[in-house]
């Protein structure tokens, strides 16, 4: 196996610099390339990430799923591993993809705990432990091998909401899905500036409108009304 670790960015260079020492420490003797793909950052994510000793590209489709697609064409793993750049896996992360691939199965990803616990934060991260569709997102990290992306196909290039979980439907009915029982690192930046109810009351109203057929336009509209979010985040 090797491993494709694979990172969209738009101005992380405050977090990007440690992901990529966390992850290459992580590896250690494990055949892995760390890709950074970012979507013409205005800060230096892109300088930091080259420092850290990362493949950097400017993804010619701003986005996370452009960006992510973009990488993969640049990539040489026989396995993608999409890691946002505000979480941290596990440290055990290249054993725990190896081992599920070598028991048959060819997608999956974790559970995910925030980094800080305030108010009602714990409910998200237990309800991860089931595995459910629902419960599952794309700052879990998400790992598939190149066999059921090429036959399931890219990210949706047209979706700049909701193209997780997108991917993950496609992958969930198409491959065989590992829920592996630990935990990724998850940033509650969102939180910072909303309260815990106004989260989950977006995050409600927007898995909805996208079940219900709703335009991207609409849906980010929609959740950038509901919440006091950061700069750029669509």
């Amino acid at each position: 196996m090797k491993l494709s670790i694979i990172i969209p960015t738009y101005n992380e260079a405050e977090n990007i610099g440690v992901l990529i020492a966390y992850l290459q420490k992580a590896l250690r003797d494990v055949s892995a390339e760390i890709i950074v793909s970012d979507g013409n950052s205005e800060d230096e994510t892109l300088k930091r990430a080259r420092e850290a000793g990362a493949i950097t590209m400017i993804s010619p489709v701003r986005g996370r799923a452009g960006q992510m697609n973009a990488a993969v064409l640049q990539s040489s793993g026989t396995v993608f591993y999409f890691v946002h750049a505000d979480t941290r896996p596990p440290e055990s992360f290249a054993t725990d993809i190896e081992t599920a691939i070598a028991k048959g199965y060819n997608c999956g990803s974790y559970r995910f705990r925030f980094d800080n616990n305030k108010s009602l934060r714990w409910i998200n991260s237990f309800f991860t432990r089931f595995n459910f569709l629902f419960f599952r997102g794309g700052d879990q990290s998400i790992f598939v091998t190149r066999a059921l992306w090429e036959q399931v196909g890219p990210y949706k290039e047209d979706m700049r909401i909701m193209e997780d979980y997108d991917f993950l439907a496609r992958i969930w009915k198409q491959g065989r899905f590992k829920l592996v029982p630990k935990s990724t690192i998850v940033s509650s930046r969102k939180y910072d500036s909303n309260s815990w109810l106004r989260v989950q009351l977006a995050n409600l109203k927007v898995v909805r409108m996208y079940r219900q057929g709703a335009s991207q336009q609409d849906m980010i509209d929609a959740y950038r009304e509901a919440l006091n979010y950061r700069k750029n985040a669509f």
